[in-house]
């Protein structure tokens, strides 16, 4: 005689009720089992194999100028002054239609035969292990809405940034630092603030947690005042159990729970944190490749080189920021301004991508080099260019991206990206496929929907397969 199991039971009866019932119920399984993951920065699986395990995001406030950087357009000399034909779109004042040439000169570097400005000497002995995407394309030319584009894939706030999702997803390594560290300036905050490592609705153990490179890398990590041998050991364990009686008198409560292990790190910190962060540990010749020792280079140098220690220490996403405010914002003077950025973090930047590669790090970390969009090819003040939301051009080095690679097109006066456009959702799709995760399966429940990093189901977000060497995809 067969007997249905209570599953079968349950979906067959009640004219089919019973299976609304069921999937309601999976249903809310899932949701809470997304929750219970967001308790923990222990490592997490990945989906399939893929080459990457930590991303080290290099963001370039101010909108980079690829024309003048990175993706050369003879028209724009041989009718300067002349109207485009189309006409630009317009985002300030004191902006001509007329064709503005790059005042900075090019040459091509590598077996890729990449054009580089003068501005970026050091990029250029790198270029054949860098992957260019010319065709970048997003959706705001006001900074903040650009920078939570590239960050969210949204222009508003109220979205977790790719360094929070992809905590949320993996986990980390070390369980003795965060998942996510942020390098800024010592001097003050780029635009936007702490709005650019924010984790929005996700648990709030998976926002960046900020390093400093100018005095204590911690802010309030050890006593103000110095404790006998064995006393802040005994300190924290005493407060680990008054923790654990208070979690256990309230179940179910997320910002209690990550607001305890919030306390559990900043213990574990202490003993882990300063070493890591202790550049004094590395060699001459290592300090100087990042430029320590020059005024100019020594500040994005130091935080380049600490995202390198990071990373080597299981850190699983860093973000390196420049300088405050919006300094590749050039709406004048671009000949004597935009050298200024540039010498600043060209230097860090490719030291850092040649340290990973000399130690073997380089094929494990995704390095990514992007601003949040482009600029005109037209004039604004006469020597300057104004914000351009339709081509931009950004890179990506290691974690299975192709090496050499010059992908997509703008077209001839580089206003707009027309050859294999990439989208700032794709663009974090990939990112987050080259880490070994599908973008449509790392969901969060939340207002009724299934978040996912690159609101798959808004942006139709797809991962761009010719970037990559790996042809893993499900």
């Amino acid at each position: 005689m067969f007997t249905p199991s209570r599953r079968a039971l349950l979906e067959t009866s009640c004219l089919g009720f019973g299976r609304m019932a069921l999937a309601g119920l999976l249903g809310e399984s899932a949701a809470n089992a997304a929750v219970q993951r967001g308790k923990s920065l222990r490592p997490q699986p990945t989906h399939f194999p893929a080459p990457a395990r930590a991303v080290i995001q290099l963001v370039q406030n101010g909108g980079p100028s690829q024309m003048d950087l990175f993706d050369p357009k003879p028209e724009l000399s041989r009718r300067a002054g002349q109207p485009h034909p189309d006409g630009v779109e317009i985002h300030q004042p004191d902006n001509k239609n007329a064709l503005l040439p790059s005042p900075l000169k090019f040459a091509r570097y590598g077996e890729s035969g990449m054009d580089i400005s003068e501005a970026l000497p050091h990029v250029s002995n790198i270029v054949d292990d860098l992957c260019f995407v010319r065709s970048m394309h997003t959706e705001h030319n006001n900074h903040l809405e650009g920078l939570n584009m590239l960050l969210t894939c949204k222009i508003f706030p109220g979205r977790p940034v790719m360094g929070a999702w992809i905590s949320y997803a993996l986990g980390t390594e070390n369980q003795n630092l965060p998942a996510y560290v942020v390098l800024r300036d010592p001097d003050g905050y780029t635009i936007g603030g702490k709005q650019l490592w924010a984790n929005a609705y996700l648990p709030a153990l998976y926002q960046g947690v900020e390093f400093s490179t100018r005095g204590a890398p911690i802010q309030h990590l050890n006593p103000a005042r110095p404790l006998p041998p064995g006393a802040q050991r005994e300190n924290l364990a005493f407060l680990q159990q008054l923790n654990a009686d208070h979690r256990q008198q309230r179940p179910g409560e997320s910002e209690l729970e990550t607001r305890i292990q919030n306390f559990e790190l900043a213990a574990r910190m202490q003993l882990e944190a300063p070493q890591v962060l202790d550049l004094s540990q590395e060699t001459a010749a290592t300090r100087t490749m990042y430029g320590l020792d020059q005024p100019a280079t020594a500040k994005y140098g130091a935080r380049c080189l600490m995202a390198r220690r990071l990373v080597e220490s299981g850190v699983r996403f860093v973000q390196v920021l420049t300088s405050p405010g919006q300094p590749w914002d050039h709406h004048s003077n671009i000949r004597s301004q935009m050298p200024k950025i540039a010498t600043e973090t060209d230097q860090g930047a490719t030291a850092l991508v040649k340290d990973l590669k000399q130690r073997g790090l380089l094929d494990q970390t995704i390095v990514m080099w992007a601003g949040e969009f482009g600029r005109l090819p037209t004039t604004q003040q006469g020597t300057g260019r104004d914000h351009n939301r339709n081509a931009f051009t950004i890179w990506f080095a290691g974690g299975g991206f192709r090496r050499g690679l010059i992908y997509g097109e703008t077209d001839p006066f580089g206003y707009r990206s027309v050859v294999n456009r990439v989208s700032v959702p794709d663009m974090i799709a990939t990112v987050v496929h080259q880490l070994g995760l599908d973008h449509r399966r790392v969901q969060y429940p939340y207002g009724g929907r299934k978040e996912t990093p690159a609101d798959v189901t808004v942006t139709g977000a797809e991962v761009v397969p010719d970037l990559v060497s790996n042809q893993v995809y499900v």
